[in-house]
């Protein structure tokens, strides 16, 4: 009877410590906003650009979804038209090469402003840009998958003004994970494993 108390007060002890691990990685994994400097300077016709629309009107979430989505299958410095009614778009693509390219694209989020929070590596995949003016001006297209955290964007292309950006997100791309649910697993798992070797002992 003696065996079996202490054998159960071992248990209620571990079990105790266990949860109070997992309380306090929980309380320490909470996330606060943080002002990210700009770490990387996009710019028109770098190496990270996927390509140019022009004129990328009409520009409703659609629009630009189809737009992206041709450029992603064309060929190294390729070229197709989007007609959308009376209007029609040049699709062009650099001749940077990417791999082969996630898609189809989904646009995720859209904004104004040259500053950009991409999250974890590989959460966008791409980013437009659409740069304003007469004619409707012209769309940059940044291949984004392999950059992460804030990155800045031009206020002016080819004489254009920034009018705004969207992010689109691409099957088979990472899944932001700060880490804070692997480490509570791990150390779940691990307590399990302490309580079954004090049962089997």
């Amino acid at each position: 009877m003696k065996i079996n108390g202490v054998l159960t007060g071992k248990v209620v002890l571990l079990l105790g410590i266990g949860c109070a691990v997992l309380l306090a990685s929980a309380r320490d994994a909470k996330a606060y906003p943080v002002s990210l400097t700009p770490s990387i300077n996009l710019a028109i016709g770098d190496q990270h650009e996927l390509g140019k629309v022009q004129p990328p009107t009409p520009e409703g979430d659609a629009n630009i979804t189809q737009y992206v989505n041709v450029m992603i299958g064309l060929s190294l410095g390729g070229s197709g038209h989007v007609i959308i009614g009376p209007h029609n778009a040049l699709v062009t693509r650099s001749m940077n090469a990417f791999g082969s390219l996630p898609g189809p694209a989904t646009l995720a989020l859209r904004g104004t402003g040259t500053t950009i929070n991409l999250g974890t590596q590989g959460t966008y995949a791409y980013l437009f840009a659409h740069y304003g003016g007469p004619g409707g001006g012209f769309a940059e297209v940044w291949y984004v998958g392999n950059l992460n955290g804030s990155i800045s964007i031009p206020a002016t292309g080819l004489g254009h003004g920034l009018s705004g950006w969207a992010l689109f997100t691409a099957p088979h791309g990472a899944v932001p994970d700060g880490g804070t649910t692997v480490m509570l697993l791990g150390a779940a798992l691990s307590a399990l494993g302490v309580v079954r070797r004090f049962l089997m002992g």
